[in-house]
Parts: structure tokens; sequence; C-alpha cells
């Protein structure tokens, strides 16, 4: 009876080169992901471990043929994944290894840090709640402003701005998405019955804010979410086109028998800290209602008459009066629906709740009537809120309309991972908005893994052994073991097991790769 879970949160950073529009975004992207590296030292990061990614397994029950897939799809390249290797033959992977090798990297707090497509992508450790997942979240701007400063500061690198968002103004979207790991026994059927209404409704408090209309922001105005616009589908497996509310990659990540990943890709990314623990510790919420396989009536009400259309209607309506058609024929509010998916799941959980989950319940209510009345007196915890509070201003003291280019400029200059750049980092330092977790433990967690997870064995593998760890994934750490014939796969599908607990006295024993496998061999079989 609570919200914590294994989550987790991967981010794809908007990239740019200032007054150079044409440069190519894939090679600023491996820029950033090399700069940061090298601001880390030798053997302080791992290669990516491909073994187990299977991007094309779909929930529905069945695998899309390789032969049919979109390039986008195939995030488990073999070539990658054997030149990452070195095909388990050859020691550490050589001069004569792909550029890519070198731009999928792990991170010491368990965090993965490559090139997705043209973006640079921070994909945060497993964390086991939503404060958490925000703290390593923040740690993963922090390594970005970090990568950016470090490009800066060399005068043979290109200048890259980097940008915590999800538009380029162009027509072009790039993905937050987010991780949770659930009871595989949950038909998927109910996954997409439930859970759709509710992503499509908690955009009223999730929503970064975004100025325009449209894809190619064609409309001028502002919308509550930045994601909507490119939401086309119900459902479907891919996430850079065609792109669904409830997206079916079967990619646990973990033991198949036991567990499902649900992928959320509908989601925006997040500044205010609020914004990003509400939206993660209240999906959590609905998949564990979802798990108890008793799921009341009324949510079986709320199922939409076309989800999709709803999605952007409810994104472009900042008075929050807007009312979506259900299946049945009625209609209500966001903020209706999403008061009857928290009453539900108050009413299911009853008083035996920890902490947390109570704070959750209670912030989740306090938003939602506040609002129906006054949405500007959530200004320091929603996103869209304080964005058009401030952009709203803008337009008073200057007399423009939404159409103004000033107003996309700030509404890009918001979301800048450089301090002296960005308007919410400045609004931050003033303390005009709500902080769920203290720059102390942001930066902690720039380098420190979770200890409660078993990214705390993959970074503090990483940490301690350097180039004794051969390559890192998800579900295994491959260690690079003098005297042995191949590289050796120490499988993590359990993700609560590898944490501090269970395997820091291994650790702690083992001054070397050579003596850890002995350990763990001594200690677990």
């Amino acid at each position: 009876m609570t919200v914590h879970r294994m989550m987790g949160i991967e981010t794809e950073y908007g990239v740019l080169q200032p007054g150079q529009p044409m440069a190519n975004p894939m090679a600023l992207s491996a820029a950033v992901v090399v700069a940061y590296a090298q601001t880390l030292g030798e053997g302080a990061t791992a290669r990516w471990d491909y073994e187990g990614e299977d991007p094309l397994a779909d929930a529905r029950g069945f695998r899309l043929d390789r032969a049919a897939a979109h390039p986008d799809q195939l995030t488990d390249s073999p070539a990658e994944r054997a030149a990452a290797l070195g095909r388990f033959h050859r020691r550490r992977p050589g001069a004569d290894e792909p550029a890519s090798a070198a731009t999928s990297l792990v991170l010491t707090n368990g965090a993965r840090l490559y090139v997705d497509h043209a973006h640079p992508e921070y994909s945060s450790p497993e964390v086991t709640g939503p404060r958490d997942a925000v703290r390593w979240d923040r740690a993963g701007e922090e390594v970005m402003r970090r990568a950016a400063a470090a490009l800066a500061a060399e005068p043979a690198m290109p200048d890259v701005a980097l940008y915590k968002n999800n538009v380029d103004g162009k027509g072009q979207s790039y993905g937050t998405h987010e991780n949770y790991l659930m009871d595989r026994e949950v038909p998927f059927g109910d996954v997409v019955r439930y859970l759709t209404p509710f992503l499509v409704t908690r955009q009223v408090f999730t929503g970064a804010g975004r100025v325009g209309l449209g894809q190619r922001s064609e409309v001028p105005g502002f919308q509550l979410s930045q994601r909507a616009d490119y939401i086309e589908n119900d459902v479907g497996l891919e996430t850079t086109f065609n792109r669904p509310i409830i997206n079916t990659r079967d990619e646990p990540h973990a033991d198949a028998s036991r567990y499902r990943r649900l992928h959320v890709i509908v989601g925006d990314a997040n500044l205010l800290e609020v914004a990003t623990w509400l939206k993660l510790a209240t999906t959590s919420l609905v998949l564990w209602l979802l798990e108890q396989d008793a799921v009341p009536l009324a949510l079986d009400a709320m199922a939409l008459d076309d989800a999709v259309a709803e999605t952007r209607l409810v994104s472009h309506d900042t008075t929050l009066t807007h009312r979506l058609t259900l299946a049945d024929g009625r209609q209500m509010t966001a903020l209706e629906i999403q008061r009857v998916y928290l009453d539900v799941i108050r009413d299911a959980l009853g008083e035996d709740v920890d902490g947390e989950t109570r704070d959750v319940l209670d912030r989740w209510e306090s938003l939602l009537t506040r609002l129906g009345e006054d949405p500007m007196s959530c200004a320091a915890e929603v996103e869209w809120v304080a964005k058009i509070r401030l952009l709203e201003g803008m337009r008073r003291r200057d007399g423009i309309g939404w159409d103004d280019p000033r107003l996309a400029a700030l509404d890009l200059q918001w979301s800048d991972v450089r301090p002296e750049r960005s308007i919410y980092q400045r609004l931050a330092a003033s303390g005009a908005v709500e902080l769920v977790v203290s720059p102390e433990e942001v930066a902690e967690a720039v380098h420190a893994a979770p200890t409660d997870t078993r990214a705390w064995f993959r970074g503090e593998t990483i940490r301690r052994y350097g180039a004794g760890v051969a390559a890192a994934g998800w579900e295994s750490v491959v260690l690079d073991v003098p005297g042995e014939e191949h590289l050796v796969r120490l499988p993590m599908a359990e993700p609560a097991r590898g944490s501090r607990e269970h395997v820091g006295e291994a650790l702690d024993a083992s001054a070397d790769v050579t003596t850890l496998l002995e350990e763990l061999r001594r200690r677990h079989g």
C-alpha cells in the first residue's frame, strides 16, 4: 500500500550549436557524451552492454519482424553490442571500435549516458520511489550542465546549448520516458483500459507548458503539455513516430516471468520538482490499484470516446474547463476525472500507508482543488502554471500576442541547462518554486548510485574497479578478469538484488575484480 516500486526516467535533451542552425545534432550529441566522460577521468565510466535488449517484443503478445521495423526501433543493434563487448573474446575495446561504443556509457551513479538518435540522453538508475526518481533525474540535469560547460571551456570544441524540453519548435519532438516495474499478472488490456484516461488527464498537473499549438506551432497560443500534439495513436510499439498514449514495448530488463516494465512516453520533461514527483507517484498508485485485481466500476466508466483527440483538447485548454466525451456519452473535465482516480485509490489504500504515500495523496487532492479554483495559486508546483504566469506578465508589459517570437524564445530559455541562461533556474534561486530534494542530495547523486537497487552494484563496480568492468547494462555487469578465458557476465535479473545491503560486504572485501568474482561465487554461488 505505497507509491514505492522500481522506477526511473529517460530524458532526451534538446541540442543545438548557437549561431549554427545546420550543425549536425548527432555529432553535437556525441561531443556532449564524450566531453562529460572526459571530465571524469579514466575508468569512471563503462561501455554499455546490449545483451538483453529486445525492443521489438510487443506486450500484446507478438514480436515485430525485424525487417518491418523502422530503423529508430532497432536500439539493440547487434553491431554495437558486439563492438561494445569486444565479441567476448577481446579484452577492452580497442582503437578500432566504432564511435557509437564510446558514446553509450554507464556512469558511477548507475545511469546510462548516450546518444539516442539525434539527442544526448540521460537514463536514470533504477530507484524505489518517486522522491529518489526526482533526485537522480535532477542529477541528470547536472550531468548535462557539466558536459556543456566542458565543451564551452575547450576552444577546439563546438559551443553546445542543451535544453530539458520536448520540442524544437519546427515539428520535431523528443521524449521523456517514465519506466515502472509492475506485476506481469496484470492483463495488458487492463493497463490500456484504466491507464489511458489517467494519462490523458494528468497533464493538468504534470504539463511543462508550451508556446504554440500544433506540431509546428502553426497556431498562436499556449498549452499545458509539450508532448500532447505529437500523440497520434491509442496503443502501439513506436516511440519516435505514430506515438501512442500506451506504449507496448515489452522489454522488462528483469525476470520476464514476474515483471512487466511499463514504458510511458506521453509525459513532459519537467523542471519543477513537484511536477516530476507527483507525475511518478500518482502513476505508480494507479498501477498499484491494477495489481490488486479489484478495480472499482467507477474506473470502468472513465473510458474515453476518442483518447487521442482528447489528449490535444485537454492540453489546449488553459482554463481547465474542457469537458472530455466519455465512451458512454457523458462529459467530464480533466479535473473531475482525476478526482475519480484519487478517490478510488484513496478508498482502496485505506489508512495503512507510509508517509510519502500520504503526502502524495494530500498533494494530489490539494492541487486538483486549487487548480479548479485558482490555477495561479499552483505556480510553485505546476510547471505550465509557472510558465504561463511569466509569459502573461511579458505579454501585458509589452502588449504582444502569442505569435510574438520573444515568447517562443523565452519558452526555450526556460529549459536551458546553463544556470546563467535558464529562466527556471532564476525562479528556483529566488525561491519561487518548491523543491523536493536538496542541492546537496543532487550533487551526491551525480556520482553515487541509489543504495537500495541493483544500480548500486553497477555503479560501485565501475567506481571501484574501473577498467576491470568491460561493460554494464540494466541486467548485467561484465567483468574483465585476468586469467579468465572470456569476459565474465554477472546477471542481475532481480532489480532489488545488488543493493548495498545485498552485496556491500563482498565489494568491501574485494580489492580487484579477481577477488570480487571469488567473493561473489563463495557468498552467492
